[in-house]
């Protein structure tokens, strides 16, 4: 498979906080390139931005190496180059308080022979949007304790962007750590001409849906104009925010592409299928393809908490967390009631046998 791109697009904004955490990979992409990269440094933390430079660079030296004698990328690569950033993040830490330790997330897109490589640590995003159908084919899943709160039934849709721990993600990259985390990776492989690869840091997402994005990318407009709607849109987020706009020129198809997908198990959806309240004046968001089932993952405890720019009054919730990623709230005590139910039953039965 031969994948053309055109020029991709940077979004680097500040916002409102007096320095820039986010870093971006390439600076100044061109078309020829194939790995991106987008990672957003901890607020709170020390050297966040120091930490998001060191993790996008030193991947990417890393990958990029392993690229030229390699017709796809694996998992293992990945993991492979992660790891090696990891350990110059371990060597600039200078951080004598555990508690403020530097971190970062992370997003990467790499395109090979085989389709691309999506993986992401973090509630910093990717997208594969398809305008010619009006849709949104994949996103990536948030590494976040209110996506954790959703999935178990404890908040809803609309209490997840108001919530006072919006804020407190489940998986980051931080430097002096034993067990590292791991990325999720997602190999994509149904690539058509026309389609756009939107990765975004959660900054970018204050005051925009996931609808609304899908809207952007499919108007007839130059890649120019919707990045200028981008900007326009986040132009009040208080946050740092940044976003690769990657847009798909051409697509080739080879002889050979079939033997590519047996290196790696490919997956067209893997996000979280989220349906605002019914409710909800917004409406629903609508997914076409609901994600598969896969097995249960270890959940980490809480690593950071980015800390808004100008805090706001929030709406809060006195519902406690899970990290139960499959059950939903209640799940326990019907299978509790039903056993009971069971069991009175029985004893019916027995009293009425005897007598």
């Amino acid at each position: 498979m031969r994948i053309g791109l055109f020029q991709p697009l940077l979004i680097n904004e500040r916002g409102k906080r007096a320095n820039q955490e986010d870093y971006v990979f390439p600076p100044k992409p061109a078309a020829s390139d194939r790995l991106f990269i987008l990672c957003d440094g901890m607020g709170g933390h020390a050297k966040g931005e120091v930490a998001s430079r060191i993790i996008a660079e030193q991947t990417a030296k890393a990958l990029s190496t392993m690229m030229k004698d390699a017709q796809v990328v694996t998992d293992a690569m990945l993991e492979k180059a992660l790891e090696s950033a990891c350990q110059h993040l371990d060597r600039a830490d200078t951080s004598q308080d555990d508690e403020r330790k530097m971190g970062t997330t992370f997003t990467a897109l790499c395109f090979h022979k085989g389709g691309c490589l999506a993986a992401h640590i973090g509630d910093s995003r990717i997208y594969h949007i398809r305008p010619s159908e009006r849709r949104l084919l994949y996103k990536s899943k948030d590494h976040s304790l209110v996506c954790e709160l959703y999935e178990a039934g404890e908040i809803s849709f609309s209490e997840m962007s108001t919530s006072s721990q919006r804020n407190v993600i489940t998986r980051a990259l931080m430097p002096g750590i034993d067990n590292r985390v791991s990325a999720d990776i997602t190999h994509i492989t149904d690539i058509q001409t026309g389609d756009y690869f939107y990765l975004c840091t959660d900054g970018m997402l204050e005051q925009m849906a996931d609808d609304e994005l899908v809207e952007i990318f499919s108007d007839d407009t130059p890649d120019e104009e919707k990045r200028q709607t981008l900007r326009d849109a986040t132009v009040d987020n208080k946050d740092n925010h940044s976003a690769i706009i990657i847009h798909v020129a051409r697509v080739e198809t080879e002889k050979n592409d079939g033997q590519y997908l047996n290196d790696e198990a490919t997956t067209p959806f893997n996000a979280l299928l989220m349906r605002r309240d019914d409710d909800d004046e917004e409406g629903t968001i609508t997914i076409v393809d609901e994600p598969e089932e896969d097995e249960e993952h270890t959940s980490y405890n809480p690593v950071s908490v980015k800390t808004p720019a100008q805090p706001t009054p929030q709406k809060t919730t006195n519902k406690s967390a899970t990290t139960n990623h499959k059950g939903h709230a209640g799940s326990t005590s019907w299978v509790v009631a039903l056993a009971v139910a069971a069991i009175a039953a029985a004893c019916v039965v027995a009293v009425y046998y005897f007598i």
